[in-house]
């Protein structure tokens, strides 16, 4: 997470979002937002996550926040009720660029692959790693969410809807 939010925020695969599953927020979610509060990340939360302050001040979170790409040390944080309430959040207001999931479920992870709307999807990875150069397309001319003509990143060679499937470990982007 800090490498996907803290790294660079202002570029296009930072992270903006947080979505945690309810069955595993309360032992997941405070050392994450410790990490986040330590690299000076401002967090926009659901009641759920606010219920956790005594970590750290937690702003309310509104309805536009849960689309929003701060492009800064900024990110929002939603509990959800299991995973298709999380595809569902993602697919209604991520930004259709790049998406990761972090879960030792590989059934979780087929689902989360095959159902979430994006450019790129990750599973145990840093979506840092959505670059034209990343990806081996050489120069990146631009990138695109749309799913005609060019999705994702784009080299001269962009003339189909992509989308990347990867799998990682924990890996970050150096």
């Amino acid at each position: 997470m800090i490498n996907a939010k803290c790294q660079r925020p202002g570029v296009c695969n930072a992270a903006v979002s947080i979505v945690v599953d309810e069955a595993v927020y309360a032992s997941i979610l405070p050392p994450i937002l410790r990490e986040l509060e330590q690299n000076g990340v401002t967090v926009m939360g659901d009641d759920k996550t606010r219920a956790l302050g005594s970590i750290m001040s937690i702003e309310p979170a509104t309805e536009e926040d849960w689309g929003t790409e701060y492009h800064d040390l900024k990110i929002s944080c939603k509990v959800v009720s299991g995973l298709d309430e999380a595809i569902r959040h993602i697919n209604t207001y991520g930004s259709k660029h790049s998406e990761a999931i972090v879960t030792a479920d590989y059934d979780a992870s087929r689902r989360f692959l095959d159902e979430v709307d994006a450019a790129a999807v990750y599973v145990n990875a840093s979506t840092r790693f959505t670059d034209g150069g990343e990806f081996g397309l050489g120069a990146e001319i631009g990138i695109s969410t749309q799913k005609l003509h060019a999705r994702g990143p784009m080299g001269l060679a962009a003339l189909t809807s992509t989308k990347f499937v990867l799998r990682g470990e924990g890996q970050i982007r150096e």
